[in-house]
């Protein structure tokens, strides 16, 4: 739907009056996931997505912009570079051309990004993050990889011999942006649109760890790069989600970067140092003996009855994880719409702190025993940074009410902790 957008309304002639249409679709974001939620209990009565698995996704997508806040976009920086110095032509930025040129041009781009994320090892240990829901909702299209935008990069720069970077900023945020609603199980079947376009009948096939659904539908807009590819399959059993292995915890770095030790580990067990290399640029299941991709022979078969992971956490700790996800959430949105006006020092602290509480509420969900301790600091973190005017609620009649609730939520913390020391000098004793 975002390419409604015509050529004339979406050209710009520089870099800076290129909107951050990313930005600006948050608020639809949230209101669609709701809507979703809406509709998929009204249709199915079943939820399509719970709380711990929600928070973790949206998470996901917060902690993957947050380098945004210090540099330029890597894709946008590298392009830009190459235009500078290399670029060979220069197609006019006005001309409707140039804009279904380019529109094509980054849909092509991306299929190679995504299909080398999912047979390169160590692409794949960033890719991994978006597959790791169990669920397929509107929320699992924000479940992005931090550094998954330090590689990406490399596949665009051919455009950038020849298209201006304004036009290229435009279609990479389009193409995000489409791949957001590709997200569902509420949408089943486009009719004649389904052999043209990536729908959410493709992407789920896409997301699916059923034998038959592995490695396939790479595209981002389009379907037809698959199909002339022979990597498209179409939905026929019942999809199941997620890795082949699930990785079965909330915790955020977790799930953003443990994937890279396993792979550092898997290195480390063969002796041949073209064994160790191979290991990080063969596919994820190669092993020594089996060509580059490996095979699929190990994949653990799927019923269509398994049940997703979800944590045992009580109804109050949902509530009260839902309140400071949302209170995070929104210094989040303030700090992204006001950074050119705050001081580094204020945009890196709070980094750090949107980095702890998003930490710290996945230790609750997982239910940690370091998670009453990692909380109580958080809220000392957060109660501070209220008191000296680094951090205000998007609306200034709530600052004291939040500052009293935070104080609360610290004093009931350090309550849990002298608690578990008492314990566990009674347990030494």
């Amino acid at each position: 739907m975002f390419y409604l957008l015509t050529p004339n309304e979406s050209s710009f002639q520089q870099m800076e009056d290129v909107p951050q249409y990313v930005q600006q679709a948050t608020p639809f974001f949230i209101c669609l996931m709701a809507l979703e939620v809406v509709v998929g209990w009204l249709k199915k009565g079943a939820p399509l997505v719970t709380i711990s698995d929600g928070i973790t996704s949206v998470s996901c997508g917060m902690i993957s912009r947050l380098p945004l806040l210090f540099m330029r976009s890597c894709e946008v920086s590298s392009y830009i570079y190459v235009w500078n110095h290399f670029r060979l032509v220069e197609l006019p930025w006005d001309s409707a051309w140039t804009w279904w040129l380019t529109f094509l041009g980054v849909d092509f781009c991306y299929y190679w990004i995504h299909r080398f994320a999912h047979e390169v090892s160590l692409l794949w240990a960033a890719h991994q993050v978006h597959h790791s829901s169990e669920y397929y909702n509107l929320s699992t299209a924000l479940r992005q990889s931090l550094t998954q935008q330090f590689t990406s990069w490399i596949f665009y720069l051919p455009m950038a011999l020849a298209v201006p970077p304004s036009v290229f900023a435009v279609h990479i945020q389009f193409n995000l942006l489409y791949q957001f609603w590709i997200h569902t199980e509420v949408i089943r079947d486009l009719g004649p649109l389904e052999w043209v376009l990536n729908t959410p009948s493709h992407h789920r096939v896409h997301h699916g760890r059923n034998l038959y659904c592995i490695d396939k539908n790479f595209g981002g807009a389009l379907i037809v790069w698959d199909r002339m590819f022979g990597t498209f399959a179409p939905e026929k059993d019942k999809v199941v989600y997620g890795l082949v292995f699930p990785i079965r915890t909330f915790e955020i770095l977790h799930v953003q970067l443990d994937y890279y030790r396993y792979v550092w580990q898997r290195s480390k067990t063969y002796n041949r140092p073209s064994d160790k290399l191979s290991t990080y640029w063969k596919g994820p299941s190669w092993s020594p003996g089996k060509p580059r991709l490996g095979d699929h022979k190990n994949v653990p078969k799927v019923t269509g009855e398994e049940k997703p992971h979800e944590s045992s956490w009580t109804s109050v700790s949902q509530v009260y994880a839902v309140i400071h996800f949302l209170l995070v959430l929104g210094v989040y949105y303030d700090v992204f719409e006001t950074k050119t006006m705050l001081p580094q020092f204020t945009v890196l602290a709070t980094t750090l702190y949107i980095l702890l509480t998003l930490t710290s509420l996945g230790f609750i969900i997982d239910q940690r025993p370091s998670a009453a301790l990692l909380e109580m600091l958080r809220c000392v973190a957060m109660v501070t940074m209220q008191r000296y005017g680094y951090m205000k609620p998007l609306l200034p009649s709530l600052a004291v009410p939040v500052e009293a609730f935070v104080s609360i939520c610290l004093l009931f913390w350090a309550l849990q902790n002298l608690t578990q020391l008492v314990s566990i000098r009674k347990k030494s004793d």
